[in-house]
């Protein structure tokens, strides 16, 4: 008898980013594994966003037809309450990290009392990475970029990088501040979703590369690949492929989904760095310290465990003779 599956984030997030770029709906099926009628069904449903289909909104919408309330506890409300305005985690992370403690809360459930602040004038929403906004379309013109110098594209990638089975496969890209200005540059590791920010005085090549280097360096034990944005910031990818010994793959130009963890991660910074953040008022300690909660935070693709645990786990404890 037949299984039904539901659409995770992840893919919705893939609908989203190859909808945007114009992609037929038989080619969206198959890059996330699904049959196109169900893409079909997921668009007819919930393609009716303003700007178009909306993954947030999507996925808030599936939860919110799943959610069946019970009665929690108010002491435990207000961990919840704790962990959204200290740490800024999401709910799903709340809610599994309190599961490995025997604290029973869904992660709807915590999304329920968001809401009904905010519909009371709270700011619980305020913590969230997307504040309970809907995702709005970016303007169709797309930026003219020139092919880089010996780029080897994904395709060409070892399948292992996909399967997600072993440490030191990294994807790079940055996140833009003031027009101009310094800029954060974001390496994520595919198996652990362990991540490094580092600040580079601009978006040039040499000082993007200078970032990486400061912030992989320590890493290098730890570096196998690295697949980039198609930017021309990452010019210097030869040079930074033969210092860490790894092998350099680019994704295709407009396709964000080829980078998704990044894209994602990228996401999470901006809750601590919003759009239009001048990067030059922004010190080191501080970049270092989001990074610090990143990888800290509990995630519910590797069982609610953090990246720092998967990572850099402590050593065994020694038993005594």
């Amino acid at each position: 008898m037949p299984t039904y599956r539901r659409l995770t984030r992840e893919q919705r997030y893939t609908i989203e980013a190859m909808k945007r770029n114009d992609r037929e709906q038989k080619e969206i099926a198959e890059t996330i594994g699904v049959h196109p009628s169900t893409v079909s069904r997921e668009l007819r449903r919930l393609g009716g966003f303003p700007g178009g289909y909306c993954s947030i909104a999507a996925q808030r919408d599936a939860e919110s037809r799943e959610w069946k309330g019970y009665r929690v506890p108010e002491e435990t409300m207000e961990l919840v309450d704790e962990k959204l305005r200290a740490e800024q985690w999401s709910p799903e992370q709340i809610s599994g990290s309190m599961a490995k403690k025997g604290i029973r809360v869904s992660h709807e459930t915590i999304y329920m009392r968001i809401y009904r602040d905010k519909a009371a004038g709270g700011d619980l929403h305020k913590n969230l990475r997307h504040r309970c906004k809907s995702y709005h379309k970016r303007g169709s013109e797309r930026e003219k970029r020139g092919r880089l110098k010996n780029q080897v594209m994904i395709d060409e990638r070892p399948v292992v990088v996909d399967e997600r089975s072993r440490i030191g496969d990294w994807e790079m890209d940055t996140v833009i501040g003031r027009p101009g200005g310094p800029v954060l540059v974001t390496m994520v590791e595919r198996y652990s979703r362990y991540t490094l920010i580092s600040l580079a005085a601009s978006k040039e090549a040499c000082e993007v590369g200078a970032a990486i280097l400061e912030a992989m360096g320590r890493h290098r034990d730890k570096v196998l690949t690295t697949t980039y944005d198609n930017g021309k910031e990452f010019a210097l990818h030869e040079l930074l492929g033969e210092i860490l010994g790894a092998d350099a793959y680019f994704a295709h130009p407009y396709h964000s989904w080829e980078r998704g963890l990044n894209e994602n991660t990228n996401g999470l910074i901006r809750q601590y760095f919003p759009k239009g953040t001048d990067f030059a008022q922004v010190t080191k300690a501080q970049v270092a310290e989001v990074e610090m909660k990143l990888n800290s935070r509990p995630r519910k693709c590797i069982d609610f465990k953090t990246p720092h645990d998967i990572f850099d786990p402590p050593p065994p404890i020694a038993l005594a003779a």
